[in-house]
């Protein structure tokens, strides 16, 4: 028996006509962005999660943890974070925009 398999931008066309889903997806758009932003300062260091982690005092776990996105780091952690990969930590604020649609 053959499966077939359905793209996944076909299901996710699907799955941002409900207002549910679209409104999970956007909540979880600040935490897939710290994510994203740690991933780019330490490729931008040109580090490994491991090298990152001995400049912080920690263990690679810990900095895949952070770069995974399920957790919140502190501050205090983010600074650390910034100073291993030769990075300044900039926190501001900006007017939050509704939002419709989800863009992948």
């Amino acid at each position: 028996m053959k499966q077939k398999f359905i793209p996944v931008e076909e299901s996710f066309k699907q799955w941002k006509k409900d207002p549910k889903y679209v409104a999970a997806y956007n909540a979880l758009d600040a935490e897939f962005a710290l994510a994203s932003a740690m991933i780019k300062a330490r490729a931008g260091a040109d580090m490994t999660q491991e090298q990152v982690a001995k400049a912080m005092g920690t263990t690679q776990a810990v900095i895949a943890r952070l770069e995974s996105g399920k957790v919140l780091p502190s501050t205090r952690t983010l600074e650390r974070f910034a100073k291993a990969t030769r990075m300044r930590l900039r926190i501001n604020f900006t007017r939050e925009t509704l939002r419709q649609a989800v863009n992948p």
